[in-house]
């Protein structure tokens, strides 16, 4: 078969790829091209613009800045840490090195981080795997997130400067356009591109799916673990902002009284204008705290901004009245989501008062009534709240529009057992990417091998089969709700009817009281 050439010609210009070695044999990548102009300067907080053209050849062999985070947040390696700036707005494309005689499937995937961490260049997140088992094209997306990405600070828009809100879904609108604009070139089909994410990542995918401005983009989507309810209000959305200005000016700054003299779109252009990304980054910090001790619905203070030209309604609303963009979707949570947090990183809302500010203390009686109280079914409501639940409400108000498919990962290796964590969050990653027998996979499949490359092979080949057709390999019902029918993906992957029914019902009352 006739071999890719690794320099490829873009609407910008000509770059350069690499082919892949040793476990990435069989395909070639192109890492670090630009879907956009750098977010500084004037367009810091600025929807993003277009990026200019390069003359001669440009190198894309090495993974482009990763978003303004925690160091810590960025390791690619032992000792090893993804340099971070402002000018993150890159892609990443991954491809078979052949020549195929139709274009390929697209799969674009949008990692996840709770919108305030990640990295493309983490490992976990190489395509190649991927893109050579199921013939396909990956791309993968660096966005911003944190302060950089989901505060909205259009209320001190003037004549002379403007800001955007929404900016990390815009950045997810621009990959995607980036996409129809040059996939071809890469041998992949603009007519034929799947989005999927994960947590934050899977989230954003809903909120394409919600947002007119992402029509006609995407053809299919995969929403892994998404929390479909950490979106943000528009009247918490001025809270956070004006708190967060208030912490730029003075990082001592708490929660005051009513008096507070507004600040002025003049005050508020300086400040966000003339601050370093560090010291942007350090308030954006201090307001997660700001989050904790103020009487704001919301509980996070990055998501997605609901009541925008982007994002009008919540997906959540949206779904329910079936007016999600009417694509194909697999959507699905993991069994222990939970663990993950409470053993290593405790940030999840309160389910308590989450449901009780939406739905009323009924609600939260019923609820809690079914879960016993502390160790791991204590556990399980708090996840339940943040992704099983609320993703069950959206699988039920898209079945009726389009053809719906629904999963549980309960996948867990002898490693994850032993330690407690089991089918945790994020785990079915290494099954998705090809990734338990990279270094970082290898220990957590120590011992499960053959049962690690089953699951990956049965993941992949679901996850490869709804790009190409927009259906998974048979033997994956549609899901319905009349019969509710799961796909649970284990050692054996078997279908269950209606898994948690009774909690699932709970639920669904509160999901309907708080559209009410």
């Amino acid at each position: 078969m006739t071999t890719l050439s690794s320099i490829v010609s873009t609407d910008l210009g000509l770059v350069e790829g690499v082919h892949g070695r040793r476990t990435r044999k069989g395909t070639i990548s192109w890492k670090g091209i630009p879907f956009a102009a750098a977010p500084i300067a004037a367009n810091r907080f600025r929807a993003p613009q277009p990026a200019a053209p390069w003359t001669g050849v440009r190198p894309a062999k090495e993974y482009g800045k990763a978003a303004v985070q925690d160091k810590r947040f960025t390791a690619i390696g032992p000792g090893k840490y993804q340099p971070t700036g402002e000018d993150c707005l890159t892609l990443n494309v991954f491809s078979p090195a052949t020549v195929r005689s139709t274009p390929r499937p697209v799969m674009v995937f949008i990692h996840g981080g709770a919108y305030i961490l990640g990295t493309t260049a983490t490992p976990l997140y190489d395509g190649a795997a991927l893109a050579r088992t199921q013939d396909v094209v990956v791309v993968t997306v660096q966005y911003r997130f944190g302060a950089f990405g989901y505060l909205d600070f259009s209320a001190y828009s003037t004549d002379e400067r403007t800001f955007d809100s929404n900016i990390g879904i815009r950045d997810h609108i621009a990959a995607l356009e980036w996409v129809q604009r040059n996939i071809a070139a890469f041998g992949g089909d603009a007519g034929n591109v799947t989005v999927f994410g994960e947590s934050a990542g899977g989230s954003a995918v809903l909120a394409l799916m919600a947002s007119p401005a992402a029509e006609g983009l995407f053809h299919a989507a995969i929403a892994e673990s998404p929390a479909p309810e950490l979106v943000v209000k528009r009247a918490d959305a001025r809270v956070y902002a004006d708190a967060f200005l208030r912490i730029l000016e003075n990082p001592e700054y708490r929660a005051g009284g009513r008096d507070e003299e507004p600040i002025s779109p003049e005050r508020a252009r300086q400040l966000l204008t003339k601050a370093s990304s560090a010291d942007l980054h350090k308030a954006g910090s201090r307001l997660m705290g700001y989050a904790k001790d103020t009487d704001v619905v919301s509980p996070v203070p990055y998501g997605p901004v609901v009541g925008d030209d982007v994002l009008p309604t919540a997906p959540l609303a949206v779904a329910q009245e079936g007016g999600l963009l009417p694509v194909p979707l697999i959507i699905g949570t993991n069994h222990d989501e939970g663990q993950l947090f409470a053993k290593a990183w405790n940030i999840l809302p309160s389910a308590e008062k989450t449901v009780i500010d939406a739905a009323g203390i009924d609600s939260w009686n019923e609820i809690s009534a079914l879960y016993e109280t502390g160790g791991p079914d204590g556990i399980r409501l708090s996840a339940d709240a943040v992704f099983w639940a609320p993703s069950v409400t959206i699988a039920d108000g898209h079945s009726a529009v389009a053809p719906t498919y629904v999963y549980r990962y309960d996948y867990a290796t002898r490693v994850l057992k032993k330690t407690g964590f089991g089918a945790t969050h994020a785990m079915e990653l290494f099954a998705v990417f090809g990734a338990f027998r990279s270094a970082l996979g290898a220990g957590i499949a120590a011992g499960s091998w053959r049962s690690a490359e089953r699951v990956t092979r049965t993941v992949q080949r679901h996850w490869g089969s709804f790009a190409m057709s927009h259906a998974p390999v048979a033997g994956w019902p549609k899901y319905t709700t009349n019969q509710r029918r799961v796909l649970v993906i284990d050692e054996r992957p078997h279908v269950r009817t209606d898994p948690g029914g009774e909690r699932r019902q709970a639920w669904q009352k509160a999901h309907a009281a708080r559209v009410s």
